[in-house]
């Protein structure tokens, strides 16, 4: 049973070897179409000529056999022949082809009917009639040369069709590659520009945790801490490549505010007016947070009873509209000063809508007739359900 195990496995490896070096091997496929054509000859002629005249003798069985043996011995030369030929100019190429089956077909014509005289032992004169035979045999290598190139462009077209997909894939593996590496690149960038956020806000809070210590309002710096330790858990637990529903947005920027307000007290005052569309659109997270804070540093602590700061949103033909406004003094500054001069926030603000959407999103600062500065944004409305999906493709 081992044996007999063992000698089907090496039949089945013989197998699929020999079906590898067939399509693999150009000699293979060759002989085995040498093999295939000249058999297949020999079978319509049995059929065709042999039993239709009646004459399905020995004699004239061998001779129909050795003509298909002697035809595949005169072809075998022509391969050479036309893999010569085949760098050849076109007229070349047709009509030393057309010289070459005309001779070969003329060499197996007459070999056919020198055996056939031999083995079969006509007594007429069979070389009367040489010309019917020759027709014959012109036709069949005239097939056989068809059938040649017409494997040889066969191969040609498979080879071209290869190379094309090879390129294409390399295209598209570089492509591949090239996006990873725009990616990386990209998440790194807004992970430098969402980290330089947290020094200076807790740069900013801690101060004044020491200040309200320095006054022995100790319990008042306690619920800073909290509120500072609630606010950092937010921002370790939202990675800064991915985004957050506005919604949530406006969540941690109410814990930032009640740190503020427990500073400020009564002179900070907000005004949110966010519609329920706006509230399920995406952006990159702690992007109000900034915001917020330069309009403190810049209205609310400079001022002696204090302000409002304001955030409205809303979503237009598919383009998210976000404005962050203060009551403030202002600046009295031309808008590229602006953003330039205000500091950390508003330009990391900047950078990471520039990295996230390119030429899609728009800035621009105003301010108002009454006083104050407004900031607005401009970035395409991407509801919460389809980033959840484009994020969990992504992982």
């Amino acid at each position: 049973m081992v044996a007999n195990s063992v000698n089907l496995t090496v039949r089945e490896d013989q197998t699929v070897s020999f079906a590898k070096n067939l399509f693999s091997n150009r000699h293979y496929q060759f002989c085995v179409f040498q093999l295939i054509f000249w058999l297949g000859l020999m079978v319509v002629t049995f059929f065709s000529l042999t039993l239709w005249y009646n004459t399905a003798e020995p004699a004239h069985i061998v001779h129909t056999t050795l003509q298909a043996v002697l035809g595949a011995a005169v072809s075998f030369p022509l391969r050479n022949f036309y893999t010569w030929l085949w760098d050849k100019p076109p007229l070349s190429r047709i009509t030393l082809t057309l010289l070459m089956v005309s001779v070969s077909s003329a060499v197996w014509t007459a070999l056919r009917m020198v055996t056939f005289i031999w083995i079969v032992q006509e007594e007429k004169n069979l070389w009367q009639d040489f010309g019917g035979w020759y027709f014959g045999g012109f036709f069949i290598f005239f097939c056989w040369t068809a059938l040649y190139y017409g494997v040889k462009y066969y191969h040609l077209m498979q080879l071209e069709h290869r190379k094309v997909v090879e390129t294409e894939a390399q295209v598209h593996r570089e492509h591949n590659k090239r996006l990873e590496a725009e990616a990386v690149a990209r998440e790194a960038q807004l992970k430098m520009l969402r980290y330089q956020l947290n020094p200076h806000f807790l740069f900013n809070t801690l101060n004044a945790i020491y200040a309200l210590i320095r006054m022995k309002d100790n319990k008042t710096a306690q619920t800073m801490v909290q509120q500072l330790s609630r606010f950092l858990r937010y921002s370790l637990d939202n990675d800064p490549s991915h985004r957050v529903s506005l919604e949530q947005e406006l969540e941690a920027l109410m814990l930032y505010l009640e740190i503020e307000q427990t500073r400020f007290g009564d002179r900070l005052k907000l005004d949110i007016q966010v519609s329920d569309d706006a509230k399920t659109a995406c952006i990159p997270s702690l992007l109000l947070q900034p915001l917020a804070e330069n309009a403190i540093k810049y209205a609310i602590s400079q001022s002696e009873h204090g302000g409002t700061i304001g955030v409205k949103a809303d979503v237009s033909d598919e383009v998210l509209h976000i404005e962050v406004w203060d009551d403030g003094p202002g600046l009295n500054v031309d808008q590229e000063q602006l953003l330039q001069g205000r500091g950390v926030g508003l330009r990391n603000t900047l950078d990471r809508l520039a990295t996230l959407y390119g030429d899609q999103q728009q800035v621009d600062l105003r301010e108002t007739d009454s006083g104050g500065l407004t900031i607005m944004m401009r970035f395409p409305f991407e509801p919460e359900s389809e980033t959840e999906e484009l994020d969990s493709q992504i992982a």
